[in-house]
């Protein structure tokens, strides 16, 4: 593959598997429910879906990745407290009104903001990875690893489209957003191929990073608004159908070779 096809190919797929996150949005479109347990359950799910994504995708994947870095494990565990920290400052600076004010007065809230946030910084590794796949010369695992990034992105897309939709935000605008968090994909994909060797090395503290900042997000965020609407019981059962369900998706794709 020469370099024009490797361009080609790493840019298309980026920008399919950042595609793919919109079509989270569908499902939720046929949820018409707006009460205050709907929306505390569309809180809980969305951080179990993100904590799931976060340790069972993100950090496993860092960790995997010591057959050629030994480094990977500590690294990533220096990305999620770093994520973490990263992501409070970002919390932190949204308690000025004046900061996200233009964007309150688009129909943003103050939680959606913070969610396209963390979602954005998760889809910079997995544009990254997307690179280094095809950078091996293997087209077959590159076109695997961004089918499957592709395939994830859509419960992720569900997960960023639940809460918004609690907050009446429309179901294209559900679509859009998830997408745009996904952007990085097809922009860190093509450098990613082109400079393997100078990407590939700062993978694991890139994916530690993104799980840091989605897990902050989640104990932070997301729990809190729904303990407060739903209570305990609501909160719990939320939190652990979301985390099944992607862990489920996590699980099928790991059923795929590469």
């Amino acid at each position: 593959m020469d370099q024009a096809q490797l361009i080609f190919w790493t840019a298309a797929t980026g920008l399919f598997s950042a595609l793919a996150t919109g079509l989270g949005a569908i499902p939720v479109h046929f949820i018409k429910n707006n009460s205050s347990s709907f929306r505390a359950f569309s809180s809980a799910a969305a951080a179990g879906m993100m904590i799931s994504a976060s340790v069972f995708s993100l950090v496993q994947e860092g960790i995997a990745l010591k057959t050629k870095l030994a480094y990977a494990p500590y690294v990533v565990i220096l990305g999620l407290f770093l994520g973490a920290v990263f992501f409070n400052y970002t919390e932190r600076n949204f308690n000025n009104p004046n900061v996200h004010k233009h964007y309150l007065k688009n129909g943003f809230s103050r939680r959606g903001l913070l969610i396209f946030i963390a979602m954005f910084i998760h889809s910079i590794p997995e544009g990254i990875a997307i690179g280094v796949a095809f950078a091996t010369e293997n087209f077959q695992f590159g076109l695997i690893m961004a089918l499957a990034i592709s395939v994830h992105n859509i419960p992720e897309g569900i997960a960023i489209s639940l809460p918004l939709k609690a907050e009446g935000v429309s179901t294209r605008k559900c679509a859009w957003i998830s997408i745009l968090t996904s952007i990085p994909q097809p922009l860190m994909a093509v450098p990613s191929a082109l400079l393997a060797w100078l990407f590939e090395p700062i993978l694991p503290i890139g994916l530690g990073f993104a799980g840091g900042a989605m897990i902050y997000l989640t104990v932070s965020e997301l729990i809190p608004d729904a303990l407060e609407e739903g209570g305990k019981s609501l909160t719990a059962w939320g939190v652990m159908v979301g985390l099944c369900f992607m862990l489920l998706i996590t699980t099928l794709l790991n059923l795929i070779q590469i």
